[in-house]
């Protein structure tokens, strides 16, 4: 699993209109060459009357599955565009389609990647990004008496609190960094004298919200 990355904040479709025709920037995370493949063969048969699905995807720690379809615009005018947005935004995990209808102007080579560059460019803005930071759930469960000394505790240190749980005793879940777990461990220990009971759970990505 990649330790941190940059993705979109959730899968979206944006709409722009460049000299009459309609460019539509659909754009899903993925976590597979499979997964991606699948997102666009479902744009395309759900956009089957447009012109152009051209398409990019870029998966993996190292960038090592990416492609770019021109899907029967002139080569290298839509499809590397595209994936040039993705890895100039430092993106992971991303597959995006444009579908084009055409509006009756020719763009010429330069104006088509202009327009899909500013159609995944603006899609990206208008649907924001997350960075994505590989954590671990640390549960801590105390007594009532100590909820607020814990809780205080944890808003002062800044830890993500995932949820609390209410049952005979008070469970904080929280996430923490794989290299603090040691010392979160002991200080957790510390401030409630040695009572919490102190369990480490599934990994999991917190998001943090670049725009």
């Amino acid at each position: 699993m990649l330790e941190q990355y940059i993705t979109i904040k959730k899968n979206a479709h944006y709409e722009t209109t460049i000299q009459k025709s309609r460019f539509i920037t659909h754009i899903q995370r993925v976590e597979t060459e499979q997964e991606a493949k699948r997102f666009i063969q479902a744009i395309k048969k759900a956009h089957s009357q447009a012109n152009h699905n051209c398409s990019a995807y870029l998966i993996g720690e190292h960038d090592q599955y990416q492609k770019a379809n021109d899907d029967g615009e002139p080569s290298g005018t839509a499809g590397v565009p595209m994936l040039d947005v993705l890895k100039k935004r430092h993106l992971k995990n991303v597959a995006v389609v444009v579908t084009r209808y055409f509006g009756g102007i020719k763009l010429g080579a330069g104006g088509l990647v202009r327009a899909y560059s500013h159609s995944v460019s603006d899609a990206l803005i208008a649907i924001g990004l997350v960075e994505c930071q590989l954590m671990t759930l640390l549960s801590c469960t105390v007594t009532y008496p100590l909820q607020p000394i814990v809780e205080h505790a944890l808003s002062k240190k800044e830890l993500a609190i995932e949820n609390v749980n209410y049952n005979e005793f008070v469970t904080f879940t929280i996430f923490v960094k794989q290299s603090e777990l040691p010392n979160t461990s002991a200080w957790l220990t510390d401030i409630t004298n040695g009572s919490a009971q102190i369990v480490m759970g599934e990994n999991r990505y917190l998001e943090r919200s670049l725009s």
